[in-house]
């Protein structure tokens, strides 16, 4: 119990858990991730798509309580569809770290539907300090609403069956390119059986502690977003990790409550909810921050300032663009 406030713990030990949450879980980071690589315009109108609105959603997030802003670039000459250079990512974030000199900036190598794997790779040129790394392929079906003529890159109703085949070259590839370019690895993690391939990156010496895991809960393929399965990841988590966790849509909510009860921390935004409440879209990024903030310091959990969540995450100064 003499660790410093915010280093991995183990969380499933029930005991430690008693000790750690008489207020002595750390602070919580929030993560804001604000506007994916599928949905645009054409489903909330505060989704920034241009450089200059990925900022001011950035600055938003960051003034209600966000220390990391996650980025998926657009294509500046087709806004419905993601970026695929490096030159994009620059711009965004020196846009970015313009607008919110402290925050830190990670970026998607996620990419999107009809995102190539290379073109994927060219979000780490943008030197971001932290990226996502999925840890396995990703499955999904879904529907892309019309995009309407009044907005830029128009296209109707687009359906999506479709896979990204992250594999086990793929994803050293990827993490080399990280550790080349002092990028922290974001390990995007859809089920337990994705923690054997964060342990084999762990053993080979591939990545650097604390690791960074994100529990992606309730997409598609990835684990069910109940308290049960939170529970089993963590009792599946590497040795000095730290956990995030995201909920999809109308299951954001109680899966940041819980982490925050866990000891865990969170990522909010509108790449994972549209919506405040039932029938009520969120008014942007910062409305989705100042709930989850508010929850936190009703839950007696303090909110990382960007500098605490670099010591905690182990991450230099703000770098320059």
């Amino acid at each position: 119990m003499d660790s410093e406030p915010g280093a991995p713990w183990n969380y499933s030990d029930p005991q430690e858990w008693m000790e750690r949450g008489k207020g002595r879980f750390g602070p919580l980071i929030v993560t804001c991730a604000v506007n994916g690589g599928i949905q645009g315009k054409e489903s909330h109108p505060e989704l920034p798509e241009t450089p200059a609105e990925i900022a001011e959603q950035a600055r938003r997030a960051v003034d209600a309580g966000a220390s990391i802003i996650h980025i998926h670039g657009r294509d500046p000459n087709a806004l419905a569809t993601n970026a695929r250079d490096s030159e994009t990512y620059l711009e965004i974030n020196a846009r970015v770290r313009e607008a919110c000199p402290d925050v830190i900036i990670n970026n998607s190598s996620g990419g999107g539907p009809l995102t190539t794997m290379e073109e994927r790779f060219e979000s780490l040129d943008g030197l971001p300090e932290m990226a996502s790394l999925n840890l396995g392929p990703d499955m999904s079906r879904f529907r892309v609403p019309e995009r309407p003529d009044d907005l830029p890159d128009p296209h109707p109703a687009q359906e999506f069956d479709c896979i990204i085949p992250f594999t086990y070259g793929i994803i050293d590839k990827l993490a080399g390119l990280m550790a080349e370019r002092g990028i922290k690895p974001e390990m995007e993690t859809y089920h337990s059986g994705q923690f054997g391939v964060s342990r084999d990156l762990i053993e080979r010496g591939l990545i650097e502690p604390p690791y960074v895991h994100q529990f992606v809960m309730g997409y598609q393929t990835s684990v069910l977003p109940t308290p049960g399965h939170l529970l089993q990841m963590l009792g599946d988590l590497p040795k000095d990790s730290l956990f995030f966790v995201c909920g999809i849509g109308r299951f954001q909510l109680p899966m940041t409550t819980m982490s925050i009860l866990l000891g865990g921390h969170v990522r909010v935004g509108l790449e994972d909810n549209l919506y405040y409440s039932r029938g009520r879209k969120l008014k942007d990024n910062g409305e989705a921050v100042e709930r989850i903030v508010r929850i936190s310091r009703e839950l007696d959990r303090e909110i990382a300032s960007p500098s605490e969540a670099r010591r905690i995450l182990g991450l230099s100064e703000p770098r320059t663009y």
